[in-house]
């Protein structure tokens, strides 16, 4: 049995107290995921931005909304799980400033400074000990296995998955698996519940640490 926490579903970066960036992302993935790991006999931390879905009773759910709540909340429960699995969609770019009151139309264009949000998975790769793992998943619209590598090295990631936008909001998703040295080890395609399902067989071959029998002491001889 292992300990794993997973990130699902989008976050929101508001403008103003009404107004706010996000995507597409359903939490769908992440609750597969979670379920998969549950059946597997696994304990399931799950770490999930805003979402209108119902994740498993079993797994222990912690709501948050923002990239940095996301990355603040996952800080905290990772030094006690095996290992992570990122499924989430966090906003890459928040604004530089958030208006305290809604912002008034004017007639005129209105220009918005972005800057980045933190990495979560790049830093929760930072933290991990020798003994954890993390598998990250990687949207692409394009150079999809170039950019899940890049992706894949930055974020000290033991596994990629790929999939593309049309996985968003979607009951159905199309994935390819890809280990640190760029190898395809899985191509998986079906409801996510089934994808799920497949990428967790992986992480349990691949990743999951067996538990170890004690060592037996050698018995010691007495000299006469």
């Amino acid at each position: 049995m292992a300990r794993i926490l997973i990130t699902s579903g989008p976050t929101r970066q508001y403008l103003d107290p009404v107004r706010y960036l996000t995507n597409g992302s359903s939490g769908r993935m992440g609750c597969a995921l979670a379920m998969a790991a549950l059946d597997l006999g696994h304990e399931v931390t799950l770490v999930s931005g805003p979402v209108h879905l119902e994740y498993p009773a079993g797994a222990r759910v912690i709501a948050v909304v923002s990239t940095e709540e996301l990355l603040d909340a996952c800080r905290a429960a990772f030094p006690a799980c095996d290992g992570v699995i990122g499924a989430a969609a966090p906003c890459d770019y928040r604004p530089h400033r958030v208006h305290s009151q809604k912002i008034a139309k004017t007639g005129q264009p209105l220009e918005l400074r972005l800057v980045e949000t933190p990495d979560v998975m790049a830093t929760l790769g930072a933290l991990k000990r020798p003994e954890q793992w993390l598998v990250g998943f990687a949207l692409e619209t394009h150079d999809r296995r170039l950019r899940a590598l890049v992706k894949l090295e930055k974020k000290s990631c033991d596994l990629m998955v790929i999939n593309g936008p049309e996985a968003m909001n979607s009951d159905c998703n199309q994935v390819e698996i890809v280990d640190r040295r760029g190898q395809s080890l899985d191509c998986l395609s079906g409801t996510k519940e089934e994808v799920a399902r497949g990428i967790l067989r992986r992480i349990q071959t691949d990743l999951v640490r067996a538990p170890q029998p004690p060592k037996q002491r050698s018995p010691q001889r007495h000299q006469p």
